[in-house]
């Protein structure tokens, strides 16, 4: 992997990252907000589905912006993406909850380039002997 492409990958990956981490901070220092627009959905098991949301936000992503088993974490994070997609952005009618819809589904396509692709050169995984990496 060339240089530009080991920065480009580094910083798509940090990109991605952030926007997850950001928001887990939030759902963190707001746990009784985030609660209760988790229970407005109608979902069940609220505080199982906050400590999911805060694992994924804060727990894979970081280990996507450390690029640590970045094609498994990157599939997992997909998924979570497009269920809060379905879940919490479906009433198309309403311009905004379109709008951040096609965002989720947009960072879902992200994530599945990082999955296909790997973490690049500059991560933990791009440290790894070679045939361990594509296992990653």
């Amino acid at each position: 992997m060339n240089t530009t492409q080991a920065f480009t990958a580094t910083t798509g990956r940090l990109l991605l990252a952030s926007l997850f981490l950001f928001s887990g901070v939030g759902k963190l220092l707001a746990p009784a907000a985030t609660k209760g627009y988790i229970a407005a959905m109608g979902l069940p098991f609220v505080e199982l589905a906050y400590l999911g949301a805060l694992a994924v936000e804060l727990g894979l992503a970081t280990l996507l912006l450390i690029g640590y088993r970045t094609r498994p974490v990157a599939i997992a994070m997909a998924g979570f993406t497009l269920v809060t997609a379905a879940v919490f952005h479906s009433q198309f009618a309403d311009q905004n909850q379109l709008i951040h819809f096609l965002k989720n589904i947009a960072i879902t396509g992200g994530l599945l380039q990082v999955a296909a692709f790997g973490a690049g050169a500059l991560s933990l995984d791009g440290r790894r002997p070679k045939r361990l990496a594509r296992l990653a």
